[in-house]
């Protein structure tokens, strides 16, 4: 029936309207400091099966069935977490991970992860997320002491500040996190993600053990965003859009063909 057409494209064209969310968002973070863009996993719906596949025969049980699908549907939207590339800065707190692993921070009493390394340090010389809307703090708290004037940080996470006079003392160690499940991360925006029962447990460890990425210093992480790309899927989706639209006006006006029988 035409009214079957209707709904499997109408679902279509939801689905596909979803989609150019997902890129819509991609795109406008193509800069946005280690962003891991979003790809949409579509699912088709249930079948109304007119006839079983093996149903009795007067020739024997039958090879095939007779179906028909009803649509499709978003099933979910996975996070592509492969590393961006690394820009140079000059910001002696700026950090990139290269590997695996997330900084943490304090999210007004809860623990929050990221991959952006944009750090600077508050009145306190407490080294906080370079934001200007709030003053997260590193987990482990990392003091930066009065009158230093040259911050060294190695591959390990080991941070030794400079003072004027030349010298050198620790200020502590860095730790990265890592899940057993990343894409069952919570995004929360802001270069956030929060830990869910799907990601497991944050599990730290010093940079460069057990699986962790390195530090590298006066680097940050690029968006992993591939313009090009995007732009492929936004064609697509927008060409994928229009064909169900046309489905729906095909089938409108055979339900209309079929209105005007009654006149013969």
């Amino acid at each position: 029936m035409s009214l079957r057409a209707i709904h499997s494209a109408a679902s279509g064209m939801e689905a596909h309207q979803f989609s150019l969310d997902v890129v819509a968002n991609n795109l406008a973070n193509a800069s946005t400091t280690s962003f891991k863009r979003s790809r949409t996993n579509f699912e088709d719906l249930f079948y109304q099966d007119i006839k079983l596949p093996g149903t009795d025969a007067a020739a024997g049980e039958t090879g095939v069935g007779t179906s028909v699908g009803l649509g499709t549907r978003v099933a979910s939207t996975s996070l592509d977490f492969h590393q961006g590339s690394l820009q140079q800065t000059n910001g002696d707190l700026d950090m990139a991970i290269v590997g695996h692993g997330f900084f943490q921070v304090d999210d007004g009493g809860i623990p929050a992860y990221m991959r952006a390394g944009n750090f600077t340090r508050n009145a306190q010389g407490q080294v906080v997320v370079g934001s200007a809307d709030s003053g997260r703090l590193l987990q482990p708290a990392i003091s930066i002491p009065d009158g230093t004037v040259s911050i060294t940080i190695s591959g390990d996470g080991f941070v030794s500040v400079e003072d004027a006079d030349g010298t050198i003392q620790n200020a502590g160690q860095i730790q990265l996190y890592r899940f057993a499940n990343n894409q069952g991360l919570l995004q929360r925006g802001e270069n956030l993600y929060v830990e869910t029962p799907a990601s497991g447990a944050a599990i730290s460890d010093i940079p460069g053990a057990n699986g962790l990425g390195t530090i590298k210093q006066r680097h940050l992480e690029a968006s992993n965003v591939e313009p090009v790309r995007e732009l492929v899927d936004l064609i697509k989706t927008q060409r994928n859009f229009e064909l169900n639209s046309q489905t729906i006006k095909a089938a409108d006006q055979m339900l209309q063909l079929i209105s005007n029988l009654r006149q013969f």
